[in-house]
């Protein structure tokens, strides 16, 4: 007993002792100019604290052992800087960047984006205020390699690398968003970019520190509603702006106030607006049919293209997509406890939005005339839906807690521990009432431990997640679903002079349960009564509990077309995988300012609960989907998910940079090599709910084409480019582009995969003015899958002015961004709602911002 006790006081001695002999470190940063450089953060490697330098570029920090000053400013290099308790006084000059060097919060290391092995994307400062957009994907969707679903700008996604869905996974501070964005592109996710202080995009599988949902990259959106580091004063920032293509209004605030190590932290933003404006276009035929049924990206039921009105009418056009309103309110409120070696914090977040979902009507939508004015921006969304259709209610509220020790020993350098509760619920009101609500309450853990052993630098650690996703209504396609998994990841690295070799891995325990309708059959040869057969559990009754008739006074048939005088049984079902994923990759610094970069990753996952489980009627893509667990037989749909084969991608990205002096560059080549690929493949049969499953020869009005899920191995490949020439002290100029080639083995197209694009920027900066102007050139896309019709190729100019200011001690920032210049008529290829939903047309922003 006396040796264990012994042995225990050894272990906590070595893992929470601080040297005694800790002392003040002095210091200031300045540039190349030998002027001071402010707000650059100053971080003691191994602490959770950090200090920000202040408008004399000086700093303090405490130091109780010889460690590493690490110092970094966004569009500067790294510095990093060995320092001891007897160090009274440190001088760092920061070298420019040539292009956006940022701090990677998602890399888990500590690394900025020019050190990373594989690509990465930071967006952060004003120019992520004056980007910002109510969505990721509208925010984003000009960055090299990134572009957005499009179903309407208040529901809009991330695509990376012609990828999206559940293969990107979208996070705030690390942690999964948890809503319902995964499920279908009419659902928008729930991070408002304008809060946020940076949203990193990592390109290609970043599945070893957040799981296999992250085959295709991650959006990782940090803000500061745990404040991290030590506040002392009370300082805020206010922002007003107004949209003139949807006469939205938004409001923006925060708040930060600190004493003693205890801080707190408050945000909000109030964004209010109605249907857009756009150029002239013409409506499709089905816009006009009684049952607003569309011809997936017009084609008609049947697949064939340009198959329109008999009559030969001439089309209707339009200036304006319907119900694309938005009304929605955010909050966060976070307080923190930190000191030299303790973080710990909780926050707690509201989001309650209505919006529009274009496309989304059902019969008795007139849309001639347009004569109601979105712009007047009524409260009553519900006598909205009457007029205009189909809306979405989404409420969350999120909870995270931090917590995080620094050791600063031989060996373990930090603990940290993130975990977070979100109850998601988003209704679809038709008519002033709900018609389908779906709910996803999701529990997620990640602990780390940052260590150093030897030569090697990590991470290791635990990351757990459990959602119980649920979807009751006419539209509710999906089957309830609890997913858990429980993984175990690793990631090291080591350098060898200017080369840094890094290694890692992860395995996942994934399980998905749901409890899926079968059509009952009695009869020896089916053990398990699988049949035609709708995934809610409809018998004699609907999920309305409706007698006889559905939500469309369909007789004798349920929502799915099943027959009423048939017998439904529930099926446990259970799909249990082990996902294994491993990269090596490593950056070489072969001369000062430039390193050439390299990762290869082969990652797993599993399908989740749409692309295995969907059967039904998916009104905003206009089809009725099937899932992977399924086969269709004579028109007859059968369970049978025994052979569900894992998604694994095998990816290969090489980077070369140059990030110094007055011209930089990044180009990134990436190969991604997909066996079994989870993809959507038109059956060429049609549904009706009188009907059921039908072959095309046999149509009946309002028919939808039945798509199910199949799996195929494919390959994505293509090149990215920034560059960044800094012409003098005030111009600069930018070039950006991407090209991305997808298809199946078979040699066939993926659908809805994003057009090539190519961009130039020019900006301008003098005493507090800036402006820019940003060309961009989407190419039409012909390469396309076999029921899709090719999409022109149009050109947006966009441009933008800002001046800052101070009066009675607070900084402001003026600006005013004009959106589509020119007017420009443009379809997004990657949209389900392309011939319905054209972007925007030219918006003027007007906004100020303050921060005291």
């Amino acid at each position: 007993m006396m040796k264990q006790s012994l042995i225990s006081s050894a272990i906590v001695t070595a893992l929470f002792s601080s040297n005694v002999f800790a002392a003040d470190v002095k210091g200031k940063i300045l540039d190349n100019n030998n002027q001071p450089v402010s707000g650059a953060k100053v971080h003691l490697h191994g602490k959770s604290q950090s200090v920000t330098t202040d408008k004399n570029g000086q700093f303090t920090i405490n130091v109780d052992a010889d460690s590493q000053l690490h110092i970094t400013k966004n569009n500067y290099l790294d510095e990093r800087l060995p320092v001891t308790t007897d160090n009274a006084y440190v001088t760092v000059v920061l070298k420019p960047s040539a292009v956006e060097s940022m701090v990677v919060y998602a890399s888990a290391l500590h690394k900025n984006n020019v050190e990373m092995a594989s690509p990465v994307t930071v967006l952060a400062g004003d120019e992520l205020k004056n980007a910002a957009k109510p969505t990721l994907g509208e925010t984003l969707k000009g960055q090299p390699g990134i572009n957005a679903s499009y179903f309407g700008p208040v529901s809009s996604s991330p695509i990376i690398r012609g990828l999206d869905g559940p293969r990107v996974k979208i996070t705030q501070n690390g942690l999964d968003s948890s809503d319902a964005s995964r499920v279908g592109p009419d659902h928008a996710n729930t991070n408002d970019s304008l809060s946020a202080q940076q949203i990193e995009v990592l390109r290609g599988p970043a599945t070893l520190l957040y799981g296999s949902g992250a085959i295709g990259g991650v959006v990782n959106v940090v803000d500061n509603r745990i404040p991290t580091d030590i506040i002392e004063s009370l300082s805020g920032a206010a922002e007003y702006s107004h949209d003139t293509v949807s006469n939205t209004n938004t409001y923006a605030a925060m708040l930060e106030t600190g004493s003693d190590g205890f801080n707190f932290h408050f945000d909000g933003v109030s964004r209010k607006g109605g249907d857009y404006d756009t150029p002239e276009f013409n409506l499709p035929h089905e816009e006009h049919d009684e049952h607003g049924e569309d011809d997936h990206d017009a084609h008609d039921d049947h697949g064939h293209e340009g198959e329109h009105d008999d009559h030969n009418e001439s089309p209707e056009t339009a200036k304006k997509v319907d119900n694309t309103f938005i009304d929605s309110q955010q909050v966060n409120f976070g307080t923190s406890y930190v000191n030299e070696h303790l973080t710990l914090g909780l926050s707690f977040g509201r989001i309650d939005t209505d919006y529009g979902i274009p496309a989304h009507s059902h019969e008795g939508h007139d849309h001639e005339g347009h004569e109601h004015d979105e712009h007047e921006g009524e409260d009553d969304h519900a006598d909205e839906s009457a007029e205009q259709g189909v809306f979405a209610r989404v409420k969350q509220d999120r909870w995270q807690a931090l917590f995080n020790y620094s050791l600063h020993n031989e060996w373990i350098e930090s603990i940290n521990v993130r975990a977070g509760y979100t109850d998601y619920e988003h209704s679809e009101i038709e008519h002033g009432s709900i018609g389908t609500t779906f709910k996803n309450k999701t529990t997620e853990l990640r602990t780390g431990i940052e260590h150093r052993i030897g030569e090697w630098h990590g991470i290791v650690g635990y990351h757990y997640a459990d959602s119980d996703y649920k979807a009751d209504g006419a539209e509710a396609f999906t089957p309830a679903t609890e997913t858990k998994s429980h993984a175990l990841f690793l990631l090291e690295e080591r350098t060898f002079g200017d080369f840094t070799l890094e290694l890692g891995a992860r395995i996942e325990d994934f399980q998905l349960s749901s409890l899926v309708t079968t059509e009952a059959h009695h009869d020896d040869h089916d053990d398990h009564g699988d049949d035609d057969h709708d995934d809610h559990g409809h018998d004699d009754h609907d999920d309305h509990g409706h007698d006889d008739h559905d939500d469309h006074g369909h007789d004798d048939h349920d929502d799915h077309g099943h027959d009423d005088h048939k017998e439904y049984e529930s099926v446990a079902y259970q799909l249990d995988m082990t996902n294994i994923s491993a990269s090596i990759g490593g950056v070489y610094n072969f001369t000062e300012g430039h390193n050439v970069a390299f990762n290869v990753s082969r990652s797993e996952r599993a399908p989740l609960t749409a692309e295995l489980l969907s059967n039904g009627t998916h009104i905003a893509t206009r089809t009725y989907e099937l899932g992977l667990g399924y086969v269709i037989e004579d028109g007859e749909v059968h369970f049978e998910p025994q052979e569900i084969a894992q998604e694994t991608a095998t990816n290969i990205d090489f980077s070369v940079r140059r990030f110094i002096g007055d011209f930089g560059y990044t180009i990134n080549v990436f190969y991604n090599d997909v066996a079994n690929y989870y993809y959507q493949q038109n059956t060429g049969l049609m549904f009706t709910s009188e009907h059921g499953i039908e072959n095309a020869d046999h149509f009946h009005e309002g028919a939808l084409p039945v798509f199910k899920f199949a799996s195929d191995d494919a390959e994505l490949y293509g090149v990215e480019l920034d560059a960044h020439y800094r012409i003098n002290d005030k111009n600069r100029v930018k070039v950006f582009a991407d090209t991305l080639t997808a298809k199946l083995d078979n040699d066939q197209y993926l659908p809805r995969i994003p057009s090539n694009k190519l961009g130039v920027k020019y900006e301008y900066e003098h005493a507090g003015w800036k402006a820019n102007m940003t060309i961009t050139r989407y190419n039409s896309q012909s390469d396309i899958a076999a029921y899709e019709s090719k999409t022109n190729g149009y050109t947006l100019v966009d441009t933008s002015f800002q001046y800052d200011f101070s009066a009675q001690g607070i900084d402001f920032v003026g600006y005013a961004n004009i959106d589509n210049l020119t007017n420009e008529l443009g379809f997004v290829h990657s949209s389900f709602i392309k011939e319905q939903a054209p972007l925007p047309g030219r918006n003027l922003k007007l906004g100020l911002r303050a921060y005291f």
